[in-house]
């Protein structure tokens, strides 16, 4: 029998004359891995802090089991900021110690690119007090890793991460033995790590079994059987659960749904989009040209990020763009949305940005943009316009958006200057909305947003008739709003991805494996008087275009290979079809696999 670690028996909580927390019991036990989702503003936090004894509670009691072993990762991080890395992450250890630790090197890998930190100017000896928000808080995530808790609580711990880190944190938590209790807003995090979720609404705090696909339709359900007066937000539920359930269900490991009970729920639920219906709107809106890219070269300072780019943006293309920190995915936006803004005269540094002459650009970029503070929030949507036209004979009031939104009645007249961070972040996208834009860029869309607001923009999106692109470490989101995926490798190329982020993490591990073989395979140093080997620059320039050859067959080969499995299970019942299909698709992975001992053998060349 699993043993309880935590107890939360009638406790409340009351800020003000709102109750967050009412008379509220809770346990955690052993092996319990536990998602905690509601609403910014509804208590998350604070549950997670009352449980960790961070915070007292005004009634009831938290008690904890004999000698509990406790890590917790909060918004503030406590560490020293005259302390190096080092000194916080590994302590006193000798390097031969930690080195020869697979666990540190797991977590120094995972969460830095490397043992030795790069992007760190000293590496592990970096001191702490001049790092940003992002580099503090994923070495107190480090630090937390390194121990051996019973019981880890994370608040947020995927912000500041990217694709492959938030890949790797659930990867490693997963083979952890540690209880968890996890608040994040990234629902693809919470399906591959949490088996239980806490809904925490109005005061109270709901349990489900299971991750958060199956919360989804077990709050349908709930909603449903209930036939409470939120009608749309249960339609929202049964949305977002049509789209689990029928392009998702491989997108956890452990699916447990009661598959005939959710398919029957969602039996009345169309697509999300009818994708060839915005097509034509969005033609209609915006013409053959929205954002044509010619041999561009884009740079940030002296460096060159992107270079001989030739690519298009057409009407109604809905782009998902991912990639290594650092590789150009802002700046592309940037140098779009600059040509567009000044009619095509400001350019990159090389090549041409041809902007189509009807497009009206909306840019949500990461800084939040400032407004008077003394405005209230329906003032500020109101500057943009009254009401908006949302495509397929949808029209809003700038009042009924904001509820949308999550600003109710009496949220809407809250001077702008007493808005959280996630509340100005909505405030932002709205006001874009409110614009009638036909093109969006929306860098990271997802910060300080909550899921139940994320459902919302997802449903508005849905019906949204233009071109888009979405840059987020979010990838539930990406793939949610999204039709194709673009991947920024860190090589100054832009690559289409049939499989998306599943192919993008892959790509991202072969790379570092070639880079980890040729380092292997570095030959000792020559024998004195023997010839050194050196690639004259001809060879490497042969050995780099052989390269992208090879990465242009394989992009085939992986859609090849995504058709043959769908033919296969398409033609289940007829074994002599699945049995040549087989053949082709064994003679397919054969042939990839050849080049990819090539690229392997090119890329210290190249």
């Amino acid at each position: 029998m699993a043993v309880n670690l935590v107890n939360v028996e009638a406790v409340s909580k009351v800020y003000g004359t709102r109750a967050l927390l009412d008379g509220v019991s809770l346990g955690v036990s052993e092996g319990d891995r536990i998602g905690v989702v509601g609403r910014n503003g509804d208590g998350k936090t604070t549950l997670i802090r009352m449980l960790a004894k961070l915070e007292d509670a005004d009634t009831g009691r938290v008690t904890h089991s004999g000698g509990l072993r406790l890590g917790v990762l909060t918004q503030h991080d406590s560490l020293d900021p005259e302390a190096t890395v080092r000194h916080e992450v590994i302590g006193d250890l000798a390097d031969h110690e930690w080195a020869g630790n697979a666990k540190i090197r797991d977590v120094l890998t995972g969460l830095f690119g490397g043992l030795d930190l790069p992007g760190f100017p000293q590496g592990l000896d970096t001191v702490i007090a001049p790092l940003s928000g992002g580099e503090r808080r994923r070495i107190a995530l480090a630090k937390l890793l390194i121990g051996e808790p019973d019981l880890i609580v994370l608040d947020e711990p995927t912000n500041h991460l990217d694709v492959e880190g938030i890949s790797w944190l659930a990867r490693h938590l997963q083979a952890r033995r540690s209880a968890l209790v996890c608040v994040t807003h990234d629902r693809w995090f919470l399906d591959q790590v949490c088996t239980r979720m806490w809904d925490v609404q109005k005061g109270d705090v709901f349990e489900y079994e299971g991750g958060y696909s199956d919360y989804v339709f077990a709050r349908a359900e709930r909603e449903r059987i209930a036939a409470t007066e939120e009608t749309k937000r249960q339609n929202l539920m049964r949305k977002e659960l049509a789209w689990l359930r029928r392009g998702a269900p491989a997108r956890t490991s452990k699916p447990r749904y009661r598959i005939e009970a959710a398919n029957e729920l969602i039996a009345d639920v169309p697509e999300p989009r009818d994708k060839s219906e915005l097509m034509k709107f969005a033609s209609s809106r915006l013409g053959k040209t929205v954002f044509d890219l010619e041999d561009v070269t884009v740079q940030a300072g002296p460096k060159v990020l992107l270079k001989h780019l030739t690519w298009q943006l057409g009407p109604g293309d809905r782009i998902g763009l991912v990639g290594v920190n650092g590789a150009g995915k802002t700046s592309l936006l940037r140098a779009m949305a600059q040509a567009a803004r000044t009619d095509g005269e400001e350019q990159p540094a090389a090549g041409r940005v041809a902007v189509g002459k009807t497009v009206k650009l909306a840019y949500l970029s990461q800084e939040v943009a400032e407004l008077n503070p003394e405005l209230r929030v329906i003032q500020a949507v109101q500057q943009v316009r009254d009401r908006v036209d949302l495509g397929k004979g949808r029209e809003m009031t700038a009042g009924q958006l904001c509820e949308t939104f999550g600003f109710n009645k009496e949220k809407q007249w809250t001077p702008v200057g007493d808005l959280s961070g996630g509340e100005r972040r909505r405030l932002q996208i709205l006001r874009l909305l409110m614009d009638e834009p036909n093109v969006l860029f929306l860098d990271e869309p997802t910060n300080d947003l909550d899921i139940e607001t994320l459902t919302q923009l997802e449903d508005l999106l849905d019906g949204w008739p233009g071109s888009m692109v979405v840059i987020s470490h979010d990838r539930f989101f990406i793939e949610r709003t999204t039709d194709r995926v673009f991947a920024l490798l860190g090589d100054a190329a832009l690559r289409m991805l049939p499989r998306g982020i599943d192919e993008y993490l892959e790509r991202r591990r072969r790379m570092e494996e070639a880079v980890a073989a040729s380092m292997t395979a570095a030959a000792p140093a020559p024998a004195a008087g023997a010839p050194e080997k050196t690639v004259s620059a001809a060879d490497a320039r042969a050995a780099k275009k052989e390269l992208q050859k090879i990465e242009r067959q394989m992009d085939k080969m992986s859609e090849k290979e995504t058709k043959l499995h769908a033919q296969i299970a398409d033609n289940a019942t007829d074994f002599a079809k699945v049995a040549k299909l087989d053949a082709e698709l064994r003679e397919l992975v054969g042939e990839r696999e050849e080049l990819e001992m090539r690229w392997l053998e090119l890329a210290e060349d190249a």
